[in-house]
């Protein structure tokens, strides 16, 4: 009987180190590449430029949209959707990424496709302006089937305490503004491969692996805007992934206040009403599963709105005011 080994039992370590090779001149093109290959990822923040600076932490992955880039072996933007899916959630409080990691694991590192989608992050780190610091590449033999492997990313951010945003200073009147987004993001596949057969998968996914659409740099310039009390003009930012309009928005609104939103005011993209018709599925699952064209909503002081629109439009995206704050409690009304 031969002894085992590690490789033996499906781990091969000599092809992690290669692996972790060919990456790293990847890596270093969104910096902070330091100690990439070490025990410990870098990064020097500068304490000079904030006065009383509080980190914005985010965890998150990118969900069975996954499953597609499996289906047609496409691995190249799902990078995109594993940052995305972090530093828009951490702008939401004002926030400027400072830094991001990431966590792939897989049954058998396949070289190729692994490298496609450290590409994706380098990318969305770029796009983001934050420096991908490290992460970890795990062979777990057994565990996922051949061909497959999940991401899990970790970005941290800061804003001065003064300037965290959190949607308590909205007032009645105040207008909401969103923001285009690029098809699904990365949430609503397990719902939208329910409704489509693994063919006509095939035939979207052009449509359904669009990279999620990274808002940093445009909410980040918005911040500079100010009301009639020199205060900044957002009063609140919402990222619309999972639980979408009934689900995310929510989490900005004050106590006594709620947001009216208007959904013939923007132009729903058509993947959203094959996915309703072909899916017999009711309006408030829609809105309440799929972000239907709007990836962020803002809600703005009310004689700003034009400045933000303009704005956004500098960036080249497409924004409309699509409701706005009313009396409630805490709840959105879609109407």
């Amino acid at each position: 009987m031969r002894p085992l080994t590690y490789k033996s039992a499906g781990v091969d370590t000599k092809k992690a180190d290669r692996f972790v090779e060919r990456i790293k001149p990847i890596i270093g093109k969104a910096g902070g590449n330091k100690g990439i290959g070490g025990f410990g990822g870098f990064f020097k923040f500068d304490i000079k430029k904030y006065k009383d600076p509080v980190f914005v932490s985010s965890a998150d992955g990118v969900g069975t949209k996954l499953r597609l880039a499996f289906l047609i072996n496409k691995h190249n933007t799902v990078g995109i959707d594993l940052v995305a899916m972090n530093v828009n959630d951490v702008v939401c409080a004002g926030a400027r990424p400072l830094f991001f990691l990431d966590y792939i694991s897989t049954g058998k590192i396949q070289t190729n496709a692994l490298v496609d989608v450290l590409k994706g992050i380098v990318d969305g780190c770029k796009q983001a302006g934050c420096a991908l610091v490290g992460g970890e590449t795990a062979e777990m033999p057994s565990f996922y089937k051949p061909g497959e492997y999940d991401l899990a990313g970790f970005c941290i951010g800061v804003v001065e305490s003064k300037k965290v945003i959190t949607g308590s200073n909205t007032k009645i009147g105040d207008v909401i503004i969103g923001i285009e987004s690029n098809g699904l993001h990365s949430n609503g596949y397990s719902l939208a491969r329910r409704v489509f057969s693994k063919s006509e998968l095939g035939a979207l996914t052009k449509e359904l692996l669009k990279p999620t659409r990274i808002y940093v740099k445009p909410i980040l310039s918005l911040l500079k805007i100010k009301d009639n009390r020199q205060q900044t003009a957002i009063r609140g930012i919402a990222h619309v992934t999972g639980g979408a309009f009934y689900g995310k928005i929510p989490r900005i609104i004050p106590a006594k206040r709620a947001f009216k939103i208007y959904k013939n005011s923007w132009p729903v993209p058509k993947i959203f009403k094959l996915i309703q018709k072909k899916g017999h599925i009711n309006e408030k699952e829609m809105y309440s599963c799929f972000n239907m064209g709007v990836g962020m909503v803002l809600a703005v002081a009310k004689d700003r709105a034009q400045t933000v629109i303009n704005g956004l439009a500098r960036f080249k995206l497409r924004s409309w005011i699509i409701g706005e704050t009313i009396q409630g409690n805490g709840e959105v009304k879609v109407v």
